[in-house]
């Protein structure tokens, strides 16, 4: 299958994106009132020097549109002198319109009046007008690179999930600011900067739908910074969402991410970045751009910084302008970028694909929003796992079809299936492909456990549920003993697993087998994993939500589902060109249009550890060439070498 890895092809001198999120230190969101040339070349100077090609700039909207028919011309010929200083560093800029939210706050020109930004038809033909005249003043510059509509618009056009409004009332909008946009003249890529944060990606409805908007937009950017309880899955988090992002076949850009080294330590804000740069790349990321260039000691008595104290702090450089470990960390990667061409690189097909239910973005009937977190933490786990298995792996979803071009198909703690998929994963195996899925009850007491078709038939079990009791898990640690050699685990292995959940998901799924074989039991004897053999293909079944239960632990990764996941690719005959003895170290292939291919090494582990990979071929360093048995990787750190 292929994965996701479109490229974004308007100007080639700034290609790929990598860059900053700009507000000057003279000023923050007031940077236009306090605008200093001088200070402003300095920063996009410090940028420059590290590798950074362009920054995301803003039309703070109360400033630059301080009447509903003026725009301020003063700060019009301000923003084109910052054009002009990229220019000079050939570097580009994204100008974004709609600058009412920023950092913690919302900033309303003083006309709104309380409008409503979406649906007062007066209101949105404001923020039309302004788009327009803003495209109109800069579509010509040669800095120009790219436009964005707003910034974070869910936060500010209604509050988050309080009142969100409809999709069809967003996409209307989305439909009118585009066009503004376009029917001014622009021909750079455009896109709305909302974050990505709607139903195909985190299963919230916030009004935004990706695959509503795609017809007026050319690329999806999201905005990540949830945290977690895990460090690797923190580490992959913006990974896994820029896999979702990808629902549309867009080039997706990590437009925002970052944190505050008020929160961290220096070197674990370096950590952070290299980790989100490579991972992300690896997720199907085109482009990235930081929040953002600088700190701002100096405006701590102004908002958004006097209470959100933690704002002034999430620069690349510090407020002397002297650069902090994420801009060093972008810096190496960008000549990572530079090293493999990565504007001419795709990512390797894959042979197993998690299959995405259609639950997470579909509201079916009397379907609840409150079983669509579990879908989204169990394909984010499972995809951590298949990480530390070495398994490149896409995602297929169930609302456009499962793919038929895989070998295997990965169901983690999946309660929910539509009659369709079902029959065709069915079908599949019966092709020869591989089929598993991991029982989960579902987190809340409303009709647990499975919502699909069929298991017995499809997994060759007779299911002894009792109507609406769960069967709890009673022990602390699940232990799966093998019976049977299953890839590379033999018989006689026992893996052991964490258990958690709630009281409706910490559960397992009674059955006997039929016409399945139990490949592992569990501490109390009880069938665990079972295999059924079908036409070509086979299905397995895990009786216990392995990944749902890793998902809901504190600092597990890595937990043992790698292990399985890595004898599911042996059994299916899934390829894996690079794979390393160590669960700490995920290896992955990018390709090079010219036949090249690289190997991505990177580290879980905070302690130095040295590996010996295996390769489809052999591996090489990249600045000399010479073949490189061995590598020692420093604490979560990343190496990227040539395959040949």
């Amino acid at each position: 299958m292929r994965r996701h890895s479109a490229h974004l092809t308007h100007d080639a001198a700034v290609l790929p994106w990598l860059g900053a999120n700009f507000w000057s230190r003279t000023g923050g969101p007031l940077m236009w009132r306090d605008y200093d040339p001088k200070v402003v070349r300095e920063e996009l100077a410090s940028l420059r020097e590290h590798g950074l090609n362009m920054t995301r700039s803003f039309f703070y909207w109360p400033d630059f549109h301080p009447e509903p028919h003026r725009i301020d011309e003063e700060l019009c010929e301000r923003f084109r002198d910052f054009l002009d200083a990229h220019q000079e560093l050939g570097m580009g800029s994204v100008p974004t319109f709609i600058v009412g939210h920023m950092s913690g706050e919302n900033w309303d020109p003083a006309w709104r009046g309380g409008r409503d930004l979406y649906e007062d038809v007066w209101m949105v033909g404001r923020q039309a007008w302004f788009a327009s005249q803003m495209t109109r003043r800069f579509k010509d510059h040669p800095a120009v690179t790219g436009w964005l509509i707003t910034n974070e618009m869910p936060g500010y056009g209604r509050i988050y999930q309080v009142d969100p409004p409809h999709s069809d009332v967003v996409t209307a909008w989305a439909q009118s600011m585009c066009n503004a946009v376009r029917a001014a003249g622009a021909t750079q890529p455009v896109s709305l900067g909302d974050g990505a944060w709607g139903i195909e990606v985190t299963g919230r409805d916030n009004g935004f739908s990706l695959r509503e908007t795609a017809e007026y937009v050319d690329f999806v950017g999201p905005h990540v910074y949830r945290s977690d309880t895990d460090r690797a899955r923190q580490h992959y988090r913006a990974a896994f969402e820029c896999e979702l992002a990808s629902v549309t076949g867009q080039p997706v850009v990590l437009e925002e991410f970052g944190l505050s080294t008020d929160t961290v330590s220096d070197a674990n804000a370096g950590v952070y970045y290299r980790q989100t740069l490579h991972n992300s790349l690896l997720g199907g990321a085109t482009g990235w751009i930081a929040w953002n260039n600088t700190d701002y000691d100096d405006l701590w008595d102004r908002s958004p910084y006097d209470h959100h104290p933690f704002e002034m702090h999430f620069g690349i450089t510090d407020s002397t302008g002297a650069p902090k470990a994420p801009l060093r960390e972008l810096a190496a990667f960008a000549e990572v970028l530079k090293g493999v061409d990565f504007a001419r690189c795709r990512r390797a097909d894959a042979d197993a694909a998690f299959v995405v239910p259609a639950f997470l973005e579909r509201g079916y009937p009397y379907s609840r929003p409150a079983d669509r977190p579990l879908i989204f933490s169990s394909l984010h786990q499972g995809y951590v796992a298949a990480r530390a298995a070495d398994l490149p792996a896409a995602l297929t979803r169930e609302a456009d079809g499962i793919t038929d071009d895989v070998r295997l198909y990965l169901l983690p703690a999946t309660r929910q299936l539509t009659t369709r998929t079902t029959r065709a994963l069915r079908r599949r195996a019966e092709e020869g492909a591989t089929v598993y899925l991991s029982f989960c009850s579902g987190e809340h007491p409303g009709t647990r456990g499975p919502w699909f078709d069929d298991l017995d038939g499809l997994f060759g079990v007779e299911q002894q549920l009792s109507y609406g009791v769960a069967e709890p898990i009673e022990d602390d640690t699940l232990e799966l003993t093998f019976r049977e050699d299953f890839g590379g685990i033999t018989a006689g292995q026992t893996l052991r697993f964490p258990v958690a959940g709630n009281e409706d998901s910490r559960a397992y799924l009674p059955v006997v087998p039929t016409d399945a074989r139990v490949v592992a039991v569990d501490g109390h004897g009880r069938p665990a994993l079972l295999c059924r053999e079908t036409g070509r293909g086979r299905t397995v079944l895990a009786t216990y939500p392995l990944e749902h239960m890793a998902a809901r632990t504190a600092r597990v990764n890595p937990e043992q589902t790698h292990r399985l996941y890595a004898a599911l690719a042996e059994v299916a005959g899934v390829a894996r060109p690079v794979t390393v003895d160590s669960p700490f170290v995920g290896a992955d292939v990018v390709e090079h249009e010219d036949g090249r291919r690289f190997v991505w090494l990177v580290s879980q582990d905070d302690a130095e550890l040295t590996v010996s990979p295996e390769a489809a071929g052999t591996l090489h360093d990249l600045a000399t060439g010479e073949q490189v048995d061995e590598v020692t990787l420093g604490a979560f750190d990343v190496r990227v070498l040539e395959l040949r």
